[in-house]
């Protein structure tokens, strides 16, 4: 199978860039994949799919401002992005520029000035002296894949250090500065670990998911962190050869009890994002069930995978020639799925992140 199967023309200005005012107001494209139609909405009418006894999983997880920007002792400018969390304040991290750094290599970030200098400025006045720095990375080791390991010292808690010093490391697709870090989450998010967001989740509002229990529904979650390697391009001609990347995921006693409930009455499980798709999937038996379970998963989902644990999904529209696309082209079919974005393109929908949805039912 040809990765460039999964290509399509994209128009750049129907990439968005920045979110809607209200959460719900998005487009929401309906596939059916059984009778092969497709009908426009508004993404709140999802609740009109959602039947009593059926299950929506979403992905709590939550992004933290992962990307960094401080100077090596020497004075270099670096980029960091923080991408898995190792334990003991060990990082896997994302470098620019990735030749100059090199294990031992140190790091500062959140820079403050302290003391006065002894140095006289032209207008006779002195200035404050060298930088005292929030946190300090030292490069422990190259990984194999090129990104680094690093330890990270600090005084304080690391996750309030971020929100101070770290942005939000939105895709390189959006060009516009976020100028609201809680639109780059999910109402729902939770538990911090994820380098990119689950953007499927965007739409939802407290009120929506309200109305959705409301209606007898049930919600479960999952959290998988979200990992960089969402963004990257497939390298290879043949889908079969693509190297998936590895993804942290756990859910709980409590939301596989919901889930299989409604399995075993018959019910449908609605995905909410190609992660919780990909949880699902990787961890549900050949009867559909799943079980509490702490892991990582690399499943890799393309045409010709038969779906054991979801029913329906509710997703954004992805990149061409994304490992995204080929997984929802493998729930609905690829020439459908295809003809669903040509026509996505036609009526102007925005497209990616910030973009509209689609439910394929």
């Amino acid at each position: 199978m040809k990765v460039s199967d999964f290509n399509y023309e994209l128009p750049e200005e129907l990439i968005a860039q920045h979110p809607l005012k209200k959460r719900d107001a998005s487009r929401l494209m309906v596939l059916d994949k059984n009778r092969r139609t497709i009908e426009h909405k508004v993404f709140r009418d999802i609740i009109n799919y959602l039947n009593k006894g059926d299950c929506l999983v979403i992905n709590n997880t939550k992004v933290i401002p992962a990307r960094l920007y401080g100077k090596k002792t020497t004075g270099t400018d670096v980029e960091f992005l923080l991408l898995k969390n190792l334990g003991d304040d060990n990082w896997e991290v994302m470098v620019r520029p990735g030749r100059r750094l090199k294990p031992g290599d140190v790091v500062n970030f959140g820079m403050n000035y302290v003391g006065e200098s002894q140095c006289v400025g032209p207008e006779g006045h002195t200035g404050p002296s060298l930088q005292q720095s929030l946190l300090t990375g030292e490069i422990l080791e190259i990984m194999d894949n090129g990104n680094r390991k690093v330890k990270f010292t600090y005084s304080g808690i690391f996750n309030e250090i971020l929100d101070q010093i770290g942005l939000m490391p939105v895709p390189p697709y959006i060009k516009e500065i976020l100028k609201d870090n809680n639109r780059y989450q999910t109402v729902y998010a939770k538990h911090e670990g994820s380098a990119a967001a689950p953007t499927a989740g965007f739409h939802f509002t407290e009120e929506l998911l309200e109305e959705i229990k409301a209606k007898g529904v049930e919600i479960a979650n999952v959290t998988l962190h979200v990992g960089i390697g969402t963004f990257r391009p497939v390298k290879t001609d043949e889908v079969e050869e693509h190297d998936m990347h590895s993804e942290h995921f756990y859910i709980k006693q409590e939301d596989s009890i919901k889930i299989n409930k409604a399995k075993k009455e018959g019910h449908k499980i609605i995905a909410c994002g190609t992660t919780s798709c990909r949880v699902l999937e990787s961890i549900a038996d050949e009867g559909g069930m799943v079980k509490e379970i702490e892991g990582d998963t690399s499943i890799f989902i393309y045409p010709g995978y038969k779906f054991k644990c979801i029913d329906n999904l509710i997703t954004n529209f992805h990149l061409p020639e994304s490992t995204l696309i080929m997984l929802v082209s493998a729930l609905a079919g690829k020439d459908f799925i295809m003809e669903a974005y040509k026509e996505a393109v036609t009526e102007k929908y925005r497209f990616f992140s910030f973009g509209d949805a689609m439910f394929i039912m």
